[in-house]
């Protein structure tokens, strides 16, 4: 069923719908108990005086079906930043629509409008509609390189590390 799906920029007032829809994603990646976000630092964070990240909302018919938060981030090798899409989640009834896809468009369109040298992002090893989706728009995995990600404690210990050396 084709129907008019409209992007735009998240504003500060879409601050909770943001929160709801990173908590559908976090629920469909089956990490809802890591969700510690608020609406007030969501607010601070996208929206304060040095903001982190941007979104967009995907609308049908005036309703929010899905949502894009990103960052810049840069590339050394390239010598030029890139846009890193970290959460990209369409609600379940409105899937296979084409909201993901024109979500993507709309990202690629800005990476290029920017300037960027690429567009990217990871995805759950298990996540197979995902991966296929993904691989559909000509998106490759990246084999050869491995996420790491220090939180929590180990954050804690590590940072513990410099004031130690001082």
């Amino acid at each position: 069923m084709a129907m008019d799906i409209t992007i735009r920029v998240a504003t500060e007032r879409d601050v909770p719908v943001v929160l709801q829809l990173i908590r559908g994603l976090a629920e469909y990646e089956r990490l809802a108990d890591h969700v510690t976000a608020t609406e007030a630092g969501l607010r601070e964070s996208l929206f304060g005086p040095s903001p982190s990240a941007e979104v967009v909302i995907a609308e049908a018919l005036s309703e929010p079906v899905g949502f894009a938060l990103f960052f810049h981030n840069y590339s050394t090798f390239v010598g030029k930043r890139g846009l890193y899409l970290e959460d990209l989640f369409v609600k379940p009834e409105w899937r296979g629509r084409g909201v993901g896809r024109q979500l993507l468009v709309h990202l690629a369109g800005l990476a290029l409008a920017r300037n960027c040298g690429r567009l990217e992002w990871a995805v759950l090893d298990w996540n197979e509609p995902a991966i296929r989706f993904y691989r559909g728009l000509g998106a490759r995995p990246m084999h050869d390189w491995t996420v790491f990600r220090v939180d929590g404690d180990e954050l804690q210990q590590l940072a513990a590390e410099r004031a130690e050396t001082r």
